[in-house]
């Protein structure tokens, strides 16, 4: 019989020496194991993986699924130890992963929450908004690329900005319409303005404090702005999010390309390049899962949805 609370640490010492964070690992483990103390339990079984994993009940499939598969690499290890110890098969509590359902800004909805944002106060807060929204509006770049961007990424004069190392650890070079550069420009002055006397962030975004915007508060910022100007989910679409921005954009540069008999499916691998996507499979999903696209490119006789297969 092995002493599973000593395991769970052997094997924690085991997989971080290996070059692993399991950052959320350690709680969950020990959670599991106190879960078998409490049923008098000393070896893992399949039943009680499972019973583990799905019990908090209101928690997504997806959720349930990663849990046993943290269980399922810790009993392995265990099994070595204790021969006798159940490894849950892979495929148990399967799940295949859906894209989540867009929910697509128009135009006039852009416009609400910009105007929302410049009612915020002190007014530098109202031009950080507006400006962030506009920007991400604009170029569809990711909230965390912006937030991150700081004052030498950003060339008015050049039209362009270097968001570096993305999601994916590239770096890459973002062209932005003379009205943006001009709008990132006046937002620069303004924030050079306020920034005096105080500890300057080399951030292009700054807090009211002088400091880099928190991800976490801008997203509490934004939800004020929408339920400000009363967003909801419309019928069959996604959540109100700020990644929403970053769907709108790309869905509406294709949609355009279609409008002006452009060739979208040589012109793809460039959008996807834009923005930042690892591959052009991930800009090709907007042709498929958004029907208003899926409809032109049948129109158009596409050849876009043959490199997805």
């Amino acid at each position: 019989m092995t002493d599973l609370h000593a395991a769970v640490q052997q094997y924690l010492d085991v997989r971080r020496a290996l070059g692993f964070k399991l950052r959320q690992h350690e709680g969950l483990l020990r959670d599991f194991v106190q879960f078998m103390d409490n049923r008098g339990q000393t070896m893992i079984t399949i039943d009680l993986a499972v019973a583990w994993a799905t019990a908090p009940t209101t928690d997504h499939p997806y959720t349930w699924k990663r849990r046993l598969s943290i269980i399922r690499n810790f009993a392995r290890y265990v099994q070595t130890l204790d021969p006798a110890t159940e490894v849950p098969p892979a495929d148990y509590l399967a799940y295949r992963y859906q894209r989540p359902v867009l929910f697509l800004y128009t135009d006039d909805e852009i416009r609400a929450l910009m105007g929302a944002a410049a009612s915020l106060l002190p007014s530098f807060r109202a031009m950080t908004y507006q400006t962030l929204i506009g920007l991400l509006a604009t170029t569809g770049m990711r909230l965390g690329e912006a937030l991150r961007l700081n004052q030498s990424d950003v060339s008015a004069r050049d039209q362009e900005i270097t968001i570096r190392f993305t999601k994916f650890g590239k770096s890459r070079v973002v062209p932005v319409h003379p009205t943006v550069a001009d709008a990132l420009e006046v937002y620069r002055r303004h924030r050079n303005t306020y920034a005096q006397g105080r500890p300057l962030s080399e951030s292009f975004f700054l807090s009211l404090r002088g400091t880099r915007l928190l991800d976490v508060m801008v997203h509490k910022t934004f939800g004020a702005l929408v339920d400000h100007v009363g967003l909801a989910p419309r019928a069959g679409s996604g959540a109100v999010r700020l990644h929403g921005f970053r769907h709108t954009f790309t869905v509406a540069t294709i949609r355009d390309w279609y409008a002006t008999g452009q060739p979208v499916a040589s012109q793809l691998p460039l959008l996807s390049a834009y923005l930042g996507h690892v591959n052009p499979v991930s800009t090709y999903w907007y042709v498929q899962t958004t029907p208003e696209l899926l409809c032109l490119a049948m129109e158009h006789g596409s050849h876009v949805l043959k490199g997805t297969r």
